[in-house]
């Protein structure tokens, strides 16, 4: 199969984008991540986004665990508005052995794998920090479409602890379900 001059570039760049991308030291995952209670919707509340995801409005993260132990994921948002048009992006996240279920590959397509690093993660599992070494994206999260500003404000502080610019966040219009 020969592959598009422009995919090949794109996926070197991607497959590099985590070598060269800092002199930050690597994001240290949590401990453990319990997947069975990982599992289902988490909302975008803040993200530094992929060029897929600039404008979206409403989106959601659901994860599903596979029996082989890998997570099937669904990224679905509305596109620049609430009544944009909706858009669906499937992946799958490949759990790192060793890694408390906290370090995954996550894989669009094959072969390649964009790393996926929970850095932080709520006792009760309501709130989550995404992050990767190259701290070119980052994704906070949390179980319903809204939280608190104080609420907020702590998830921004850690992702400026995690070595994020906080200038390139963008917070994510969500709506509560109709």
């Amino acid at each position: 199969m020969k592959l598009p001059k422009t995919l090949l570039m794109a996926c070197a760049m991607l497959l590099n984008a985590g070598a060269c991308a800092s002199e930050l030291p690597p994001i240290a995952p949590v401990a453990h991540v319990d997947l069975p209670r990982f599992m289902g919707n988490w909302y975008v509340i803040a993200t530094i986004p992929t060029r897929f995801e600039k404008n979206a409005y409403n989106a959601v993260e659901v994860y599903t665990l596979k029996p082989n132990g890998n997570v099937a994921t669904s990224f679905h948002f509305r596109e620049g508005s609430f009544d944009g048009e909706k858009k669906d992006i499937h992946s799958t996240g490949i759990v790192k052995p060793g890694s408390g279920n906290a370090v995954w590959g996550v894989q669009v397509f094959w072969p390649l794998q964009a790393q996926y690093v929970v850095a932080w993660l709520n006792d009760d599992y309501s709130q989550v920090i995404v992050a990767r070494d190259a701290r070119d994206y980052m994704w906070a999260m949390a179980r319903t479409p809204t939280i608190a500003q104080a609420d907020y404000d702590a998830l921004l502080a850690r992702v400026q602890a995690l070595g994020y610019p906080l200038e390139k966040v963008r917070k994510v219009p969500q709506q509560a379900p109709r």
